[in-house]
């Protein structure tokens, strides 16, 4: 009776250890650690296609459908409020006009969403503190756009209790980013961008390794022509860090793309997943790509 009774305290603490991890605890410990047992779903603009972009509604079908990260974009307002919104205009997204820097956030607030093809919808422009309260403990949250903001930034995912949900992505080279955000990086999870085609991606890559040695990399390259230095990098980096591949358009992976999957799967997505070792997957089709992953018994 003594064992019995053992064994279900033994299991019950187990058991609330593992609720007490939120999921974005989870996700972020899976990027750190390098697991390579999945594939993580980024959900580009919080998922455009089904709701506005960069929406409270685009965030929470995100959460719901299973995606691991949504990506989102900052701006600020005339009265230095972060806001999650992609251009420095208004008109594309919303029913406004003019710059989103020459305008307050109670005017923004006035304005209407408007979906991807450009039509009116429900919905009002999310500061960054109500996006991080609607996906904390959730989701990881990639912003974009967002290293241009770093100190205004920081204080609002202090408040919110979020910074542990966050990665932040750039290209200035490794001593640099050490150097401006240094004091961030063990709070936020920092990924370089290394765009292979271009004349210093090499020694960024030597620096990145050296100096940062961070958990992962998002990388981009053009055409098929030049798929030895993707292999390459694949080789470089395994066991030490994953690889992010974005398919939103076909220059950004080699011709491998969203696009791309709707005629062939493993054209596309298979390809950045078996070839060249893609770990983590940026996309405008979240649900196409998670019914993929799942059907491969890569992703719960």
């Amino acid at each position: 009776m003594k064992k019995l009774l053992l064994f279900f305290l033994c299991f019950l603490g187990i058991t609330l250890g593992a609720e007490a991890q939120n999921r974005a605890e989870i996700l972020r410990n899976r990027i750190l650690k390098g697991d390579t047992t999945g594939v993580l779903v980024v959900a580009h603009r919080g998922d455009w296609r089904y709701a506005p972009e960069n929406s409270l509604q685009a965030i929470e079908h995100s959460i719901k459908v299973g995606v691991d990260v949504v990506e989102l974009d900052l701006q600020l307002t005339k009265d230095s409020v972060l806001i999650v919104m992609h251009d420095g205009r208004l008109e594309r997204t919303t029913s406004g006009k003019g710059l989103v820097k020459e305008h307050t956030l109670a005017e923004i607030k006035q304005l209407s969403l408007k979906n991807g093809c450009g039509i009116r919808a429900i919905g009002k422009v999310p500061t960054l503190e109500e996006a991080l309260l609607l996906a904390k403990g959730k989701v990881l949250i990639n912003l974009d756009k967002a290293d241009r903001y770093f100190d205004l930034l920081m204080p609002v995912l202090e408040k919110t209790g979020t910074a542990y949900q966050i990665i932040m992505k750039g290209q200035k080279p490794a001593k640099e980013v050490i150097d401006l955000y240094g004091k961030y990086l063990d709070k936020v999870i920092y990924m370089p961008v290394v765009k292979l085609d271009k004349p210093d991606a090499k020694e960024k890559m030597k620096g990145y390794m050296k100096l940062l040695k961070p958990a992962a990399y998002e990388l981009a390259y053009p055409s098929d022509d030049m798929i030895d230095f993707p292999l390459q990098v694949k080789k470089d980096l395994k066991g030490k860090a994953l690889i992010w591949y974005n398919t939103l358009w076909d220059t950004l992976c080699g011709g491998h793309d969203d696009d791309k999957s709707l005629e062939d799967c493993d054209a596309s997505f298979g390809f950045l997943i078996d070839t060249l070792g893609a770990h983590i997957i940026q996309t405008d089709r979240a649900e196409h790509l998670l019914k993929y992953l799942r059907s491969r018994g890569l992703h719960d």
